[in-house]
């Protein structure tokens, strides 16, 4: 059986939900061959204390590692943000053949919002991009972080 986008943005969503049971901005991500999760990851950067730990890296990564190869064409990545200019920057060094995400990243969106790095027409690849699958539910994700955190810190 063939998933849909939307179901598979709801596996990426429990990624994102397991960052935020951690205390990590929610943001998660899949990596799917086929019908395949050849790879899955969500935002640790608190807890590995490394910058670029972003479930996008995270999950390219182990996908690379279950190919045995860093060309990742025919892979489709499940995120629910919008990839900052670093992820995008690594989807397009790995041939990503699809990206599929769901809230759009008014601070660091790199799919146009802010930059545009996966549209730039200079670069060898071109990633195909699908956008807004599930962004109210990866949206209510971050705002329920955030405002958490605001909370928190007595603002």
């Amino acid at each position: 059986m063939t998933m849909t986008d939307e179901q598979w943005m709801q596996v990426a969503l429990g990624e994102a939900a397991a960052a935020l049971a951690l205390g990590e901005v929610p943001v998660g991500a899949v990596a799917v061959l086929g019908d395949v999760v050849i790879g899955a990851g969500f935002n640790r950067k608190e807890s590995d204390q490394d910058p670029t730990a972003h479930a996008e890296i995270i999950a390219l990564r182990a996908a690379a590692s279950h190919l045995g190869n860093w060309r990742l064409i025919g892979v489709t990545l499940y995120c629910t943000l919008e990839p900052c200019p670093m992820c995008a920057g690594a989807m397009i060094q790995g041939r990503l053949g699809r990206l599929v995400y769901g809230a759009k990243d008014t601070r660091f969106g790199a799919d146009g919002t802010i930059i545009d790095v996966l549209g730039q027409p200079a670069f060898n690849h071109r990633v195909a991009v699908t956008t807004g699958v599930m962004a109210e539910e990866a949206g209510a994700l971050l705002q329920q972080f955030f405002r958490q955190l605001r909370s928190t810190n007595g603002e």
